[in-house]
């Protein structure tokens, strides 16, 4: 087992207590966290290949994020005022002609941009299949896989076409057996449940306007069965709960409970518009919570009630949600955004400290895709997922607290950031893959999708 050693830097370990040390130590063993403490590293360790002087810098735990869309990278800047619902209308057809080769793009875009911004674990959330398109999943898995990030892929689906009441053109959805049938099969080919897991697979229709009760209620089952998370939007916004109350005669949240939609093995995305009753039910049956502030705000959907939700004991991580509502594509500006958008409302400034921002972008989000005890915090044991994050610059140069300054100040830059113990990014720049070659082919595939969409 080699070892690496950081030392001289602060560190925010996220742990239960929320220990930190003004100048301290990390040191990695293999894939694991060996021992983190104040002042210099111990003495006489054997087997380091690496020793690092991190002054001017802090540590923590590497960026988790819980919901995203990979392909929405090609199309990034389209419909930029409208709501959710006319958004999503917009988009579809020209979702509906994406095929391999542009997923595989998208997803390396999206990932490098994450990943150089210090996430460690990616999520994404992939619905859209259209007949003949290739192997869309595993075209994720492969960015992935060539990045070094820990990844869940959401296996989504969609079967509810506008012809049956749904949101989604009727062309862009599949069969509910289809649906079921491919993600049994992703499970079976890729899911890994061992604690160092760097790819999962979970269960992920997409949301109620756009899957069937049968769909919703079968995926929990299969699920189950299968020992995976469950995933799905929910309480997006105002239109979503009229589509329930219309559609089924309850809210979002009663419905869910009533398909088998609520556990300590589900969570659901942005969870915006919700009453004092779902946020008791969220924390009673311990379903999770990706928050994405930068995307709720572009949506215009509203401010998700997080200092609640946590009041409540509900699990909350962030998510960077689809880069076509988060054109940035980036996690660690969600810490400070997320920050700022719950200072809005009812709690103002009582409603999250720096802390607890960092915390929801590391260890919430750990626990959000049930992964609390192998990442989300620097104790000895769990994976050498960490990032070193550079504050002796001018961005940062007169802020005395380093989570003050990573969370609130200019977006911090990375001096290294290892998953598993292998870096992926030092001093800034992706190690896995060349930046230059996957702008080059993002904009190659965005125009084809593009072209393709106009043609009809």
């Amino acid at each position: 087992m080699h070892r690496i050693v950081i030392e001289n830097c602060a560190v925010a370990t996220v742990d239960a207590q929320d220990t930190a040390y003004a100048s301290g130590h990390v040191v990695v063993s293999g894939h694991r966290i060996e021992s983190v403490g104040e002042g210099r590293a111990p003495q006489g360790l054997e087997d380091v290949v690496r020793r690092i002087d991190g002054t001017g810098h802090l540590v923590t735990p590497g960026l988790v994020n819980t919901h995203h869309h990979f392909y929405q990278w090609l199309t990034r800047g389209l419909a930029q005022d409208s709501n959710l619902f006319d958004w999503l209308v917009a988009l579809y057809p020209i979702w509906a002609r994406i095929d391999e080769p542009m997923v595989h793009a998208a997803a390396r875009g999206s990932l490098a941009m994450m990943v150089r911004g210090g996430v460690t674990t990616a999520m994404d959330h992939h619905y859209v299949f259209p007949r003949g398109s290739g192997d869309l999943l595993g075209a994720e898995i492969r960015a992935a896989r060539e990045l070094g990030v820990r990844f869940t892929a959401a296996r989504g689906s969609m079967d509810l076409g506008t012809s049956d009441g749904g949101l989604p053109p009727d062309f862009a959805v599949e069969s509910t057996e289809d649906a079921l049938a491919a993600t049994e099969e992703a499970i079976d080919t890729h899911h890994d449940p061992g604690f160092d897991a760097m790819l999962r697979i979970a269960v992920a229709p997409c949301s109620p306007f756009s899957v069937s009760t049968e769909l919703l209620r079968e995926s929990a089952v299969l699920a189950r069965r299968k020992g995976v998370r469950l995933h799905t939007h929910g309480s997006e916004t105002v239109e979503e709960e009229k589509f329930c109350q219309e559609r089924f005669g309850m809210g979002p949240t009663d419905y869910f409970e009533s398909t088998g939609w609520l556990g300590e093995d589900v969570w659901m995305a942005h969870c915006v518009h919700m009453s004092d009753t779902d946020i008791q039910a969220f924390g009673r049956t311990g379903t999770g919570v990706a928050h994405c502030p930068s995307s709720n705000a572009r949506l215009a959907a509203g401010i998700a009630r997080v200092p609640d939700l946590l009041a409540a004991g509900v699990p909350v991580g962030l998510g960077v949600d689809g880069t076509a509502s988060n054109e940035s594509g980036e996690l660690h500006t969600e810490l400070r955004n997320a920050l700022l958008v719950n200072r809005l409302g009812g709690h103002r400034e009582k409603a999250l400290n720096v802390r607890q921002a960092l915390r929801l972008g590391t260890y919430g989000g750990a626990r959000v895709l049930g992964r609390q005890d192998e990442i989300g915090s620097l104790e000895p044991g769990k994976l050498a997922d960490l990032v070193l994050w550079k504050l002796d610059g001018l961005g940062h140069s007169s802020i005395a607290d380093p989570v003050a300054a990573l969370v609130l100040g200019a977006p911090a830059p990375v001096t290294l950031s290892l998953v598993n113990g292998a870096p992926v990014v030092e001093s800034g720049r992706l190690l896995t893959v060349d930046e230059d070659e996957i702008a080059r082919e993002a904009r190659t595939e965005a125009r084809r999708l593009a072209r393709l969409a106009a043609d009809g």
